[in-house]
């Protein structure tokens, strides 16, 4: 096995330089922050994202939800019937064209979004940033993965 040098390094970034690092460590710190206020709703993360997502427009179809979320389906459809399980939504082929599943909130699964806002302000507080300065950097995340997954489609 080769050795390497400080030199044989020289090129390589610090670890606190590197963009992905920073997107990384924060989405870690936002898990942290997140698991205890999901935890009383009993929802996981990725739970609590189908639930916005229908909270903001109900009545929509799993590839809908699916591609709001960066999602496929052999992601999403565990996760929904965990929520249908627990009686947070219902999945029903729709009617017009069986190929297609439609989610809707339960009396329930709307019910649980008056909880969802006191998890929505605790996070704003313990981000500690004005509107704006969020607005601009979730623009400019979102521009990024954009970027990549371009980037992914056109190499593909």
């Amino acid at each position: 096995m080769k050795d390497t040098t400080s030199n044989d390094l020289a090129d390589v970034p610090q670890i606190d330089e590197m963009l992905c690092f920073s997107i990384y460590s924060a989405s870690h710190a936002f898990n942290q922050l997140y698991r205890p206020l999901l935890d009383e709703m009993e929802l996981t993360y990725p739970q609590f994202l189908a639930m916005t997502a229908l909270w903001a427009r109900d009545d929509r179809t799993v590839k809908d939800l699916g591609e709001t979320l960066f999602l496929d389906s052999s992601t999403l459809t565990p996760l929904l019937k965990r929520l249908e399980n627990i009686g947070l939504v219902t999945r029903n082929r729709n009617p017009a064209d069986e190929r297609q599943v439609l989610l809707r909130l339960t009396k329930k699964g709307l019910a649980l979004k008056s909880r969802a806002t006191h998890v929505f302000d605790c996070i704003g507080k313990a981000v500690g940033l004005d509107p704006e300065t969020v607005g601009k950097i979730r623009d400019t995340i979102a521009s990024i993965r954009d970027n990549i997954h371009s980037r992914d489609k056109d190499e593909a």
